[in-house]
C-alpha cells in the first residue's frame, strides 16, 4: 500500500473528481417504493484507455457479457448503471436490453456505442424494465458534479454512499483517480465488488491499465467479504482520460509504480467502505497476517479469518472466543505451523505458541465492542504479509435477505 509519497486524500471526492468525465442520474422506478434515484450515467469526454474485471462466478449477468465484449480493445468512454434489477438469469432477452440500454445511453450523451458498457445490480431473475429505462434516460444529465448522484442511484441495500479520490504528482503533473462503489451483501467477491467504477485523468499505457487493476482488485475487492456470496454481476471498472497530457504511464516504470499504489490505496479505501456496510453490520473488521511464506498465502489466510462466520458473530457478541480464529486459519489451505501461531485482538495477545496465553478477557471484549475490530495472526514462517476485511453477523442480515423480494 503506497504511504510514502505525496498522495493524499481529495476532501469530498468521487468519480468526477477527475478532469473530464461527468456524471448523472435519474430515477426510472426500477427499483420499489418512493422514487429514488436507480439509473446512472459515467462518462468521459474522450475515448479512454479502459479495463475491467468481473466475477468468476459461472452464472453471468447479461451486462458482463456485453461489456466483456466491448473492451476486447482495450477502450471505453463511459458506463451506464442500474440498481433494483440485476438483469441476470434473463435469458436472450435479457442480453437484448442489456445491449440497448447501453446503445440508448451513448446515443444520449453523444459517444459510440461500442464505447459504453452497462453495468447493473438489484434482484436476478427478473426482466429489465426498458419501458422505464427509455423514458428516463433523457432526463439523466452528466455534469461535473454529478458524481455524488451517481454513487446514490447504483445502491440498493447499501446505507451509505461509497466515494472517495486521491491526488499525487507524477512526473512533474498533479493527476486524480476518482471512484464509486456500491456492496452491502452478496459480498464474496472474487474480483472485485458488486459494481465500482474508477476514473483517472492521467494517460496509461493499456498494459498497466490492465495490470495495476487487477492488482488493485487483489489486494482491495477481492479481501473483503460479508456472507461468502459471489454475485452474478460483479464488476470493476477503470476508464483513463488522458486528460493531464503527457505520454501515457507505462508497467515496469518509477511512474507506473507510482500509479499502481495509488489506485491500491483508492481500492482498499472503497472496499473497507463496502465491508463496513455489509447487511445488519454493527463493525468493520480488520485481519492483518504476518510472517507467512508468501504474499498470497496471508492473502489466503486473512480472507477466510474475515469470512468466518463463527468469527463474525463472535466479534458481534464481543465473545473473547479466539480459537474461533485459529479454525479459520487452518481451513485456509495455506501452509502454517499449528505451534508457531500468534493471535492479538486490539492491542491483547490471545494466543502463542498455538495456545493460550493469560489475558484479560473484559479488555478484549471492550476491543470487539468499537467500531473497527482488529485481529492480528502471526505464522512466524517467513515474511510474506496480507490483510482483509469483513464485518460482524447479526440478526439485521438474516432479517433483510429473509425479506428481500417480500
Amino acid at each position: 500500500m503506497a504511504n510514502s509519497f505525496d498522495m493524499e486524500r481529495v476532501q469530498g471526492g468521487g468519480v468526477t473528481t477527475p478532469a473530464g468525465f461527468r456524471a448523472g442520474a435519474a430515477s426510472a422506478g426500477i427499483k420499489e417504493g418512493p422514487a429514488r434515484l436507480d439509473l446512472a450515467v459515467v462518462v468521459g469526454d474522450a475515448p479512454c484507455a479502459a479495463h475491467a474485471v468481473f466475477t468468476q462466478s459461472r452464472v453471468v449477468a447479461a451486462p458482463i457479457l456485453i461489456s466483456r465484449e466491448r473492451l476486447a480493445e482495450g477502450r471505453a468512454q463511459g458506463i451506464v448503471l442500474n440498481s433494483g434489477n440485476a438483469n441476470a438469469c434473463t435469458g436472450k432477452s435479457g442480453l437484448a436490453s442489456a445491449r440497448e440500454m447501453a446503445d440508448l445511453a451513448a446515443a444520449h450523451v453523444g459517444v459510440e456505442a461500442q464505447l459504453m458498457l452497462v453495468a447493473s445490480t438489484g434482484v436476478i431473475g427478473v426482466p429489465l424494465p426498458m419501458d422505464r429505462i427509455r423514458t428516463a434516460l433523457p432526463f439523466v444529465c452528466p455534469s461535473r458534479d454529478g458524481g455524488h448522484d451517481a454513487a446514490r442511484a447504483i445502491l440498493t441495500t447499501d446505507l451509505v454512499v461509497k466515494e472517495c479520490a486521491v491526488s499525487l504528482e507524477i512526473a512533474g503533473k498533479r493527476v486524480i483517480i476518482g471512484g464509486m462503489a456500491k456492496g452491502s451483501g452478496m459480498i464474496h467477491p472474487n474480483m472485485a465488488t458488486l459494481l465500482a467504477v474508477v476514473t483517472t485523468d492521467a494517460a496509461l499505457d493499456g498494459t498497466l491499465a490492465r495490470a495495476a487493476l487487477q492488482a488493485a482488485a487483489d489486494r482491495s475487492f477481492n479481501q473483503i467479504s460479508v456472507d461468502r456470496d459471489t454475485s452474478t454481476n460483479d464488476t470493476l471498472a477503470l476508464f483513463a482520460n488522458g486528460a493531464v497530457e503527457g505520454e501515457p504511464i507505462r508497467t515496469a516504470t518509477p511512474e507506473g509504480t507510482r500509479f499502481a499504489a495509488a489506485l491500491e490505496r483508492l481500492c482498499v479505501e472503497l472496499a473497507r467502505m463496502v465491508a463496513r456496510d455489509g447487511e445488519g453490520a454493527t463493525r468493520l473488521i480488520e485481519v492483518e497476517v504476518v510472517g507467512a511464506e508468501t504474499n498470497g498465502d496471508a492473502r489466503k489466510i486473512a480472507r477466510e479469518v474475515a469470512c468466518s462466520n463463527l468469527v463474525k458473530a463472535m466479534v458481534y457478541g464481543c465473545d473473547p472466543n479466539w480459537g474461533r480464529i485459529l479454525m479459520a486459519v487452518g481451513n485456509a489451505g495455506a501452509v502454517v505451523d499449528p505451534n508457531a501461531l500468534e493471535v492479538s485482538i486490539g492491542e491483547h495477545q490471545v494466543a502463542a505458541n498455538g495456545a493460550a496465553v493469560s489475558f484479560d478477557r473484559s479488555g478484549v471484549s471492550a476491543a470487539m465492542g468499537a467500531d473497527e475490530v482488529q485481529i492480528r495472526v502471526g505464522l512466524n514462517r517467513g515474511i510474506g504479509r496480507g490483510t482483509a476485511w469483513g464485518c460482524d453477523l447479526t440478526e439485521g442480515y438474516v432479517k433483510i435477505n429473509a425479506e428481500y423480494t417480500t
